[in-house]
């Protein structure tokens, strides 16, 4: 598989965005500024009454494929689901009262949509999400569930962020973008902060990366652990927009979406490239093949359910056996939202 790898001391502007073009609601009711480890600490101390610690799995069967020792954070155990709920969570509890008022809102093909309806939930203020049409129904059931209002839309980015624009002016709700946010960031930051507290000895994590929220949180965390960590981050052959700006230097938010990891399909955000070019070691490619397997991998021997999106991880390293060679590894799994009835290596 191919993979991406650059020096981290290439310099980098924390909001320049050269050739990567901006969404209309891309920056709308948001922090200017990038997050920091002191925003990734707060957020660990707001968001820890209303979201699980979760679980560190190993097993030696995996470690032997891999050929290196594997530690699984799972987040596909986090209440809803999903890493997401830190973000949103964080970004909700960050609200004063006079902007929390009118509630949030938010495009998302799922998890984040179900994440900031919880939360929001959880705070009592109402929450929209605008969901494009194809969207996995279990991620659908998730957000209506929480009692958000859902408004659907057509399956490109254009057409979520125009009516998301229409929610926000006829609601007045504060916009909580799905990564482009520091304080999303922040907040999805305490998966790897948590993770290391837990691991304090592992010499890589790895991520899978779409918009760059989790991405861009974990290197946060790694950068400020103790003893060195090389952070990697993962992706689709089929939505490498992020491994295409990490070769490139500059933010390319074009090319295709086609995927199983639907997770993933989203252009890498302004802040979240910036934190990518300062503080992550490589971005590694897989193909739909590798996912699949590692899907149902990750069942057979860890008796997970997975996210194609969080099985883009193992994915990766297991296509890089000979760079992670008798290492310890941390392996994100950043969800675990899957319709059952459609299971992926179930129809191979």
């Amino acid at each position: 598989m191919a993979a991406s790898t650059r020096s981290r001391s290439d310099s980098v502007s924390p909001l320049a965005d050269p050739g990567g073009s901006s969404g209309p609601v891309e920056h709308m009711a948001r922090p200017a500024e990038l997050p920091t480890v002191d925003d990734i600490a707060a957020a660990a101390l707001r968001i820890a009454p209303y979201i699980l610690r979760t679980p560190v799995l190993h097993t030696p069967e995996l470690d032997a494929r891999a050929g290196c020792s594997l530690l699984f954070k799972c987040e596909n155990l986090q209440l809803g689901g999903a890493f997401k709920l830190r973000g949103a969570t964080n970004a909700v509890r960050s609200l004063d009262e006079a902007s929390a008022r009118a509630g949030v809102a938010t495009h998302s093909s799922g998890n984040h949509g179900a994440a900031l309806a919880r939360a929001a939930r959880a705070r009592g203020i109402p929450c929209h999400v605008v969901v494009p049409v194809g969207a996995v129904a279990a991620k659908l059931r998730n957000i209506e569930e929480q009692g958000a209002v859902l408004h659907r839309c057509a399956p490109t980015l254009a057409a979520r962020e125009a009516a998301l624009l229409k929610v926000l002016a006829s609601t007045g709700a504060v916009m909580i973008h799905p990564y482009d946010d520091a304080r999303v960031i922040a907040g999805q930051g305490t998966v790897v902060r948590e993770f290391l507290e837990d691991q304090p000895d592992l010499d890589v994590v790895i991520a899978p990366i779409g918009g760059g929220g989790l991405v861009g949180g974990s290197a946060l965390a790694v950068r400020a652990h103790a003893r060195p960590v090389r952070m990697i981050a993962a992706e689709p052959s089929g939505a490498d927009d992020a491994a295409r700006s990490f070769e490139a230097g500059t933010r390319l938010s074009d090319g295709p979406r086609e995927t199983i990891a639907d997770g993933l399909r989203g252009s890498i955000g302004v802040r979240n490239f910036a934190l990518l070019r300062a503080h992550v070691d490589a971005v590694w490619r897989v193909d739909e093949a590798a996912i699949v397997a590692a899907m149902r991998l990750l069942w057979e021997r860890l008796r997970v359910i997975v996210e194609p999106s969080s099985a883009v991880a193992l994915a990766a390293v297991l296509a890089h056996r000979e760079q992670l060679a008798g290492l310890r590894v941390g392996v994100v799994l950043s969800g675990g939202n899957v319709d059952l009835d459609d299971l992926p290596f179930k129809r191979n």
